[in-house]
């Protein structure tokens, strides 16, 4: 007789990493619904019109933050990988309880972590939902809902839900939390600014479905190098003893790459002027097709909205005249506005705001159905870590790299027109440019 043994571990073929594990308990969370909905959900939006290869969906980029979460807490527990300094802070290290718990906990946050993404990810979620919304708000709502809250508690040892939503969304997007310095520690190990495993997949991800290079660098290095360190004193002559994310100073090639990468990723896919130009439309099809305008904040009414209902609406949509048919089309039939006006450093150089002055002068000139603006400015500065010299010295990472401290900032101002009023508007533009753009006072002669 031939006995067929239950499979403990499950399998997930990744083009990224290869393989993804799960258990059978945290499978549970991969067949929920809040889950399987990720499925459905672009994680380029409609950038696949532009580069067609990029249909992947938050789903397997979920399970991807996952698979590299599991190794950065596996290299930065390691007992060989921590000090006594460190150690003595964090009691956790030295409990193999405690790590095994947070460890699930961990890898739960950030496969949920994208739970509350709306349709078509961020094309439309700043102007689409209610105020003091965003998709961080809904997935803290999906991972303590009825449904999830049981599959925790169901787990052994049961994990405790805010746990997870901490880790989810950090500390940023839940503010309204106590964060312990072990949490805020795990909580950027997904979502942080300077070693998040969310922007790691997502950069590897997206560039491998694109089919650019601009996002590859050498995670396996930098993964292998992350540490909890303590961080360095404003005198930089020694350390507070508050412990961080950091690296050792053999991967800060490897974190000068990732942050270069994103800044190609940014500049060369994300802010693609027809990849933009596109959510501008998708966008405007939502406001007139969406009850109210606004996306439902109801947590059953998120899970029963994807892609696939929007998709199927803008394309009726386009075949007829219901609500929002003229921007469907622009979407279904590739008639989108034609770029007029993008970021020139001269302009910029007289009139900071040169893109918006443009923009607004098109719109007095053509009015706000022939001309759309996208203006947007990386926030922040360069990431500032812990770094361990082979002196064991701990540093400022600003200190070491002069690339970090040099990076550039993703800036861009694009201004679109309606085909059909593109060459006058063109026109127009060319012979009032350089009096819109210059200060009033200049003009004036002040």
């Amino acid at each position: 007789m031939r006995l067929t043994v239950a499979k403990h571990i499950h399998e997930i073929r990744d083009p990224v990493h290869t393989f993804v594990r799960l258990d059978s308990a945290e499978r549970q969370v991969l067949d929920s619904r809040p889950f399987q909905r990720l499925r459905h959900i672009h994680q380029l939006a409609l950038t696949y019109l532009v580069y067609p290869g990029a249909t992947h969906k938050r789903f397997e980029h979920s399970l991807g933050v996952m698979e590299l979460a599991s190794r950065v807490f596996d290299t930065v527990t390691s007992h060989a990988n921590v000090t006594d300094r460190v150690r003595d802070r964090l009691r956790q290290l030295d409990n193999r309880d405690e790590l095994a718990y947070w460890r699930r906990v961990l890898r739960m946050a950030a496969l949920c972590h994208d739970l509350g993404h709306l349709p078509f990810s961020h094309a439309a979620e700043k102007y689409l939902l209610p105020d003091g919304w965003d998709h961080e708000r809904m997935t803290r709502e999906l991972i303590r809902s009825d449904e999830m809250r049981a599959i925790w508690d169901g787990m052994r040892p049961p994990l405790v839900t805010e746990d997870i939503m901490k880790l989810a969304v950090g500390q940023k997007k839940a503010a309204d939390l106590q964060f312990s310095a072990w949490e805020s520690i795990l909580s950027e190990i997904i979502v942080g600014d300077a070693f998040g495993v969310d922007r790691m997949d997502y950069l590897l991800r997206d560039s491998h479905h694109a089919g650019v290079a601009y996002g590859r660098f050498d995670h396996y290095r930098l993964v292998d190098t992350l540490r909890i360190l303590a961080l360095p004193a404003a005198d930089r002559a020694q350390d507070s003893g508050e412990p961080a994310l950091g690296l050792e100073s053999g991967g800060i090639q490897s974190a000068e790459a990732l942050m270069l990468a994103r800044y190609f990723m940014y500049s060369q896919v994300y802010f693609h002027a027809v990849r933009r130009v596109y959510d501008i439309h998708l966008m405007d099809f939502l406001k007139e097709w969406l009850d109210g305008g606004l996306f439902s904040t109801d947590t059953q009414e998120h899970l029963r909205i994807t892609d696939n209902e929007v998709t199927a609406a803008f394309l009726a949509a386009a075949a007829g005249d219901g609500e929002g048919d003229l921007h469907a089309r622009r979407i279904v039939e590739r008639k989108h506005f034609k770029l007029i006006y993008e970021r020139n450093p001269g302009d910029v150089a007289i009139n900071p705001d040169a893109g918006r002055v443009v923009c607004a002068g098109l719109v007095d000139k053509f009015g706000t159905e022939n001309i759309r603006g996208d203006h947007y400015r990386q926030r922040g500065s360069a990431p500032d870590f812990p770094v361990q010299l082979r002196n064991d010295e701990v540093v400022s990472s600003l200190d070491v790299s002069e690339t970090l401290g040099q990076l550039p900032v993703v800036s861009v101002d694009y201004v679109f027109a309606e085909r059909s009023q593109f060459n006058d508007a063109k026109k127009w533009l060319d012979e009032h440019r350089t009096r819109i753009i210059r200060p009033q006072e200049e003009a004036d002669g002040g």
